[in-house]
């Protein structure tokens, strides 16, 4: 995301400085999805997107906050018209490069998530991963989302029932003394869903994915543990309640 036009202040917000570092571009993807549990988590991500989607072939879809690109390409790869848009050229680059060696064609333009530049309802299904809990403004740039998209919306976010409220209020005191972290936010499931619902979308799929922190799983470094460790959770009820993080489709009410 670059900066919104109306607050030029937020050039400094971490969301922005962090993304535009290229040690970080370069090794997000080995950090967020390398290992046994990271592997997990990306193949868990490509085919929520694709239930939650249905067909994918020819829909024109938007990812919003591409990052490196890993959900667009992956979306390309199915078919789609895909436009991808980040505020950091470093995170771009690599989500071109990495493209141009697959040979997959998408579309990346270097755009603010807060503003973005497309006419409304331009694209069938607007996609946005991890964008919300790091966001300086995050419910402009979910009416954004809902505005381009045609039929549908898909975002995700940690929710406030899980661990991650507690990591994300020790990154907040972290950053309140000074020293340098992403103080992200949580969500309940009741705040997005009546946020989209005054933007004219209804919620239609959920999908949670882990009960215990993704840290102490990633720390364990072993997929049984976690699948069997998470299906016991899952069968108890405990997922339903405290699973994050949360993804969502929502679907644009008929009459919006």
């Amino acid at each position: 995301m670059t900066p919104p036009r109306e607050r030029p202040s937020a050039r400094e917000h971490y969301s922005y400085t962090a993304y535009a570092d290229p040690v970080m571009a370069r090794t997000f993807d080995e950090r967020r999805f390398g290992g046994p549990i990271g592997e997990l988590v990306a193949s868990t991500q490509a085919r929520v997107l694709s239930n939650f989607i249905g067909r994918i072939q020819e829909r024109t879809i938007l990812d919003v906050g591409t990052g490196t690109g890993r959900a667009a390409l992956l979306l390309a790869r199915g078919g789609a018209q895909v436009t991808a848009v980040d505020a950091s050229e470093q995170m771009l680059a690599v989500a071109r490069r990495r493209a141009a060696e697959q040979s997959l064609r998408v579309r990346f333009v270097r755009s603010d998530a807060h503003a973005l530049d497309f006419t409304s309802r331009s694209f069938d299904v607007a996609v946005s991963l991890r964008l919300l809990m790091h966001t300086p403004q995050w419910r402009q740039c979910l009416a954004e989302l809902c505005r381009v998209a045609d039929r549908l919306v898909i975002v995700d976010y940690p929710s406030a029932t899980s661990v991650a409220l507690v990591q994300a209020m020790t990154r907040r005191l972290v950053d309140a003394v000074g020293l340098r972290t992403e103080p992200y936010r949580v969500f309940t499931d009741r705040t997005i869903a009546r946020t989209l619902d005054r933007l004219g979308f209804r919620v239609r799929s959920v999908h949670r994915q882990f009960v215990l922190p993704m840290r102490l799983h990633k720390a364990i470094g072993s997929r049984r543990f976690t699948d069997l460790s998470e299906d016991v959770l899952d069968r108890v009820g405990l997922l339903r309640l405290f699973g994050s993080p949360v993804t969502i489709a929502a679907e644009r009410c008929v009459s919006s």
